[in-house]
């Protein structure tokens, strides 16, 4: 089974959006709230260069964006 985490915020609908579609496909992920894990949040937007959500780490692979058909590749979907 992959490690999948999703850096996001409460209020972007594409993070909505991408946490629906996991859960639609029954994919176990965890949620970093970027507004309130600030020293997560530096890390990942230091690695991907981005600061914009979400952000999927898939293993050890980012997704920067709501990437549909480079997530269901990075998973096997």
């Amino acid at each position: 089974m992959k490690k999948v985490v999703v850096y996001s915020t409460p209020t972007c609908p594409f993070c909505k959006n991408l946490k629906k579609y996991l859960d639609e496909k029954e994919v176990s992920y965890e949620v970093v709230d970027v507004t309130k894990e600030r020293d997560k949040a530096k890390e990942v937007f230091q690695k991907t260069g981005h600061r914009s959500v979400p952000i999927t780490l898939i293993d050890d692979e980012y997704v920067v964006g709501f990437k549909k058909d480079r997530i269901n590749e990075l998973l096997g979907l």
